[in-house]
């Protein structure tokens, strides 16, 4: 594709340039057939490759309209479209570039950007746990459509971790809003490193890994807490103190893996981003080491489990197998047989964002998960959790507390 673009926009992120991001692609559609706000929606510019043209437009210099910011908004970024392109198109780093370029030059509704900058600067806020318990306390009178966002109250335990050390030790990052909406998925990480001689560290002063802000088109943000969170890990990092930094957060694990991209041209982090990086691993990562260290510790749980991969694990991370790993542990548990590769509809602040198109393709992907009659859903993301959970009466847990619940020292 012939390029004309503005030199302020030929630097990306995370690696090419816009322009020679630009030049692979062939424009063949391939991704319109996996992407889900095509398939809702039928509309060409609600599509990777209609996108793509708006953005080049926006980046030669077009005039920037309200009804471009929509179509760019409208995409979930499950990169989907990436897995699919035969030419190897960048996608994800295109639209991050439209986005940043569009919020520049079009102005929001003022409630448009009030509802963003609620989301961008409360959930990731100190405040957003007390507020939630709030809300936890009045959630039967809250309206159905609040509701569904403000999970019921965890345990009393749910926060609690291993006190055992070990000689194997990783740190962890506990994420902005899961330790609020869903604390056990931490702790329950840790029962089960802890089972497998594997200590888990949590580094206070860590915080949102930066996607939500990216996604919001706040990458001034974005950088501000990868710098935050590579400073807090440095000296952990840089001593050998851990072997790695854990995600059970798909997400999280596909932002802390860029940050070495991300900071590359800052000369004062981009050694430690880098390094942060390259030892960054998403919790399924060590599946092959809990295979071996679960050994004989768990017991057997009845029922199917039907396992949603998360779109940033499938396609972000292009982690697979998680399903079949815990089937050698004992585990029934499948994905669905119809479109696993689709996206939930959660995306973060998707779901709050562009709730119709959400609760379209929720609904589309439970109907395939319930297809297999399972006692349980399984996730890796707990955005995708929470958004699975508002459509349907059985449980949806992420994948590593099934693992907790087995342990026989539970």
């Amino acid at each position: 594709m012939q390029t004309n673009l503005s030199p302020e926009f030929k630097n990306t992120a995370r690696g090419e340039t816009a322009e020679e991001i630009l030049r692979t692609c062939v424009h063949c559609g391939f991704c319109n057939a996996t992407c889900p706000t095509y398939q809702v929606l039928g509309d060409e510019l609600d599509g990777p490759r209609g996108r793509i043209y708006l953005i080049k437009q926006l980046l030669e210099g077009a005039e920037a309209g309200r009804s471009t910011q929509v179509h760019l908004d409208r995409c979930l970024t499950c990169l989907n479209c990436e897995t699919t392109c035969p030419s190897g198109v960048k996608y994800g780093q295109l639209v991050a570039i439209g986005r940043e370029v569009i919020e520049e030059r079009v102005a929001r509704p003022p409630a448009e950007r009030a509802q963003r900058w609620l989301l961008r600067e409360g959930l990731t806020s100190r405040l957003f746990r007390p507020a939630l318990k709030v809300g936890q306390l009045m959630r039967g009178l809250l309206p159905a459509a609040l509701r569904h966002h403000v999970p019921p109250p965890s345990g009393p335990a749910a926060d609690a971790l291993p006190t055992r050390t070990h000689l194997r030790k990783v740190l962890l990052l506990a994420g902005c809003v899961q330790p609020a909406l869903r604390p056990n998925i931490n702790s329950a990480t840790a029962r089960v490193l802890d089972a497998c001689g594997i200590e888990t560290l949590v580094a206070q002063g860590a915080g949102c890994c930066g996607a939500l802000r990216e996604h919001l088109g706040d990458s001034a943000g974005h950088l501000e807490n990868a710098r935050r969170n590579v400073d807090v890990w440095w000296p952990w990092v840089e001593s050998g103190a851990v072997e790695a930094i854990i995600m059970n957060a798909s997400a999280c694990g596909l932002a802390v893996k860029h940050y070495g991209d991300a900071l590359r041209d800052d000369p004062s982090y981009r050694q430690k981003a880098a390094r942060v990086s390259a030892i960054a691993r998403d919790l399924s990562e060590l599946l092959p080491d809990l295979v071996v260290g679960l050994e004989g510790k768990l017991r057997p749980l009845a029922g199917r489990i039907v396992l949603h991969p998360p779109c940033t694990l499938q396609h972000g991370q292009r982690l697979r197998g998680i399903a079949a790993q815990l089937g050698s542990l004992g585990f029934d548990m499948c994905l669905a047989p119809s479109e696993s590769h689709l996206c939930c509809g959660s995306a973060g602040t998707y779901s709050v964002l562009q709730p119709q198109i959400a609760r379209e393709l929720r609904d589309r992907k439970l109907e395939h998960l319930l297809a297999v009659q399972p006692v349980a859903i399984a996730s890796a993301n707990i955005g995708c959790i929470q958004h699975l959970q508002s459509g349907t009466t059985l449980a949806v847990r992420h994948w590593i507390e099934f693992l907790d619940d087995a342990l026989l020292t539970r």
